[in-house]
């Protein structure tokens, strides 16, 4: 008989630690879908990136519809019941919606993350990904629909974030802010057109003018504008369609990488920044380098702000260089940015100066 209580002690025991540990199953799954999102997410946007997310959009929009539209028979306790819950099961709307703003969530915070190149970009990144985490615990949440209501109109301005540009082959501001009005007046529509009106959509004109501040202050990456590739370094040429970059090689201690940004020059010598930015076919526009050296007393100090032409399409990514000589020592930095100073990137590096050549290293690009 004690034998018999002591089993049964360490078998509930068991199922305590399994229900304790299925809690933490909604945040594996997330990390493990996010990473696996990292690597098969290309770094650029194609159109049928566009089309898939436009489909989870559109789901998710058919669903609040449902959610919110009484049937006319009644359940066997007066009350009207929805679509859903006469059919399916309770939940099942509810999940649904929470798969689809996940998904959503999850391949838009990888394509802005993957912009991001600079602290106020990264914030906002992590912002995005603090909800990507949320929402893996908000199932419940749904119900009460102004919850809803704001995810939806989030997903919606940020896929026209990216979609509008893309279509019209501009990155100007005025189509960010654009786009986002869009997003906004969709969810305002949807919800207009909802016969029960569920929840409150005014969190949704909120978040629309966060998203546009932010973009004022540069917080957000221009997309679909996607770094590739930022190098400094001296002598550049163009070898079968490469670009080969002769940089600076890193001590033999640091093993896990060839270069080094720190770089040793000698007087009169040229520095090099080379950047590869993706950009869809189509887009065309100016890109600069912001050369800055920090002055202990000033910070930062611009130098000079030399633009080049992007046209896009390239599957490797445009690429674009710009150089210096006699630069003063100390700590230096590269911002690659567009006309109206949005920040795609930004590279440090410092400079010393040697009276002979140090070892250097070759990389194509």
């Amino acid at each position: 008989m004690f034998s018999q209580l002591k089993q049964l002690a360490w078998v509930q025991k068991g199922l305590h630690r399994a229900r304790k540990s299925a809690d933490f199953l909604p945040a594996i799954f997330f990390f493990g879908g996010f990473v696996w999102d990292a690597l098969t997410i290309g770094r650029f946007v194609t159109a049928l990136d566009l089309a898939i997310f436009a489909v989870y959009l559109l789901s998710a929009a058919v669903i609040l519809y449902l959610i919110g539209r009484p049937v006319s028979l009644e359940t066997e306790s007066g009350k009207f019941t929805a679509i859903f819950e006469k059919f399916y099961s309770p939940r099942l709307p509810y999940f649904l919606l929470q798969f689809l703003f996940g998904s959503l969530f999850s391949a838009l915070f990888i394509l802005y993350f993957k912009s991001s190149s600079h602290w106020l970009a990264w914030f906002t990144s992590l912002v995005l990904a603090v909800l990507l985490v949320a929402n893996e615990f908000l199932e419940s949440e749904y119900k009460r629909f102004t919850l809803s209501w704001a995810l939806f109109g989030l997903c919606a301005m940020l896929l026209f974030n990216f979609a509008l540009p893309f279509l019209l082959g501009s990155i100007h501001a005025v189509w960010f802010y654009l786009s986002t009005l869009m997003g906004a007046s969709l969810a305002y529509w949807l919800y207009k057109k909802t016969p029960n009106h569920l929840g409150s959509i005014k969190p949704v004109g909120l978040i629309a003018a966060i998203l546009m501040l932010a973009y004022a202050a540069d917080m957000i990456p221009p997309v679909p504008l996607v770094k590739r590739d930022v190098a400094v370094g001296y002598e550049i040429s163009k070898v079968e369609g490469d670009y080969q970059l002769t940089q600076q090689a890193s001590q033999w201690w640091v093993f896990w990488r060839k270069t080094s940004n720190d770089l040793e020059v000698t007087s009169g010598q040229h520095v090099t920044c080379f950047s590869s930015v993706f950009a869809p076919s189509g887009l065309k526009t100016n890109l600069y380098h912001r050369w800055e050296h920090y002055d202990k007393k000033q910070g930062w100090q611009t130098q000079s702000r030399i633009g080049f032409t992007l046209s896009g399409g390239r599957f490797n990514g445009f690429r674009g260089y710009t150089y210096k000589q006699n630069l003063a020592e100390g700590d230096w930095r590269v911002s690659v940015e567009t006309e109206n100073e949005k920040t795609i990137a930004v590279h440090t590096f410092s400079v010393h100066y040697v009276q002979a050549a140090t070892p250097r290293v070759l990389q194509l690009f």
